[in-house]
């Protein structure tokens, strides 16, 4: 891969990986509530499950602060999500698009004339885990990237009283921890780890807050190593609201030279 479609990954990466949600600063904070030490992992998992968002759309602004440890830079995105069916977010003057529904992945960049339009396997291959729609919805709404029904989990308290849960039944090459904050029992961190091949993702809602009766994050950490590199994005969400009607414009402009990502 070039120079160009590394940087290229490194800066569009972020806002395919993290998009979603909340409000200003008027909103209410939520702080952490009391952890219940005798309630099993199941009933913590049933409780997380419960407190899922309920909502047809989303739109809103998102500030996004990336830095891969060479460079930094900010910006401000327009978001708007349909549930189950869209991502879509947009750069300022709408010089890069992204576009992400359950079987595509595509974004166009007009200042170098390029587009790219395919699946998530070049997503899924720089992060070290599959990722498909279900996964990146999940983690913008504050919700468990993995179905956590599936498995039995250990359950202890963290330092920070969260819920911990780690897998009963121990792997060698792939690895998995999850906290959740007693409080509305949404997602406090979520870690992805490959350490045989010294790949880790690691996303910690640092707050939530209440829009419209509604729990959201409100800022969310993002580092992602592999091998010695690490990208580190923090994202505070604006002006969210939900359920209004809206469209989805994205078409990749004619003459645009396609990207092959490997």
């Amino acid at each position: 891969m070039n120079k160009f479609l590394k940087t290229m990954l490194r800066k569009i990466v972020p806002f395919l990986v993290v998009l979603l949600v909340l409000s200003c600063k008027t909103n209410k904070i939520i702080t952490n509530g009391n952890v219940d030490e005798s309630l099993s992992s199941k009933k913590i998992i049933k409780n997380h499950y419960s407190s899922q968002l309920n909502y047809k759309t989303i739109s809103g602004k998102m500030r996004i602060d990336y830095s891969d440890g060479v460079s930094s830079k900010g910006i401000s995105v327009s978001l708007r999500m349909e549930k189950d069916k869209a991502i879509w977010f947009s750069a300022p003057l709408g010089i890069v698009k992204v576009y992400i529904t359950p079987d595509r992945v595509s974004f166009y960049n007009k200042m170098e004339n390029q587009y790219f339009d395919g699946n998530f396997t070049y997503l899924s291959n720089l992060l070290g885990t599959e990722l498909d729609f279900e996964k990146i919805q999940n983690l913008l709404l504050g919700h468990a990237i993995f179905d956590l029904r599936t498995e039995k989990y250990d359950t202890t308290i963290s330092g920070d009283n969260k819920y911990e849960l780690k897998p009963k039944e121990v792997r060698e090459l792939f690895k998995t921890l999850f906290q959740i904050e007693p409080q509305n029992f949404k997602m406090a961190t979520q870690q992805i780890a490959q350490p045989w091949e010294n790949r880790l993702l690691e996303i910690r809602y640092k707050t939530y807050q209440i829009i419209d009766k509604k729990v959201f994050p409100n800022e969310i950490n993002i580092v992602a190593i592999q091998d010695d590199e690490q990208t580190t994005i923090e994202i505070e969400y604006r002006n969210i609201v939900f359920n209004r009607t809206m469209n989805f414009p994205y078409k990749i402009p004619k003459g645009f030279k396609e990207i092959a990502l490997k």
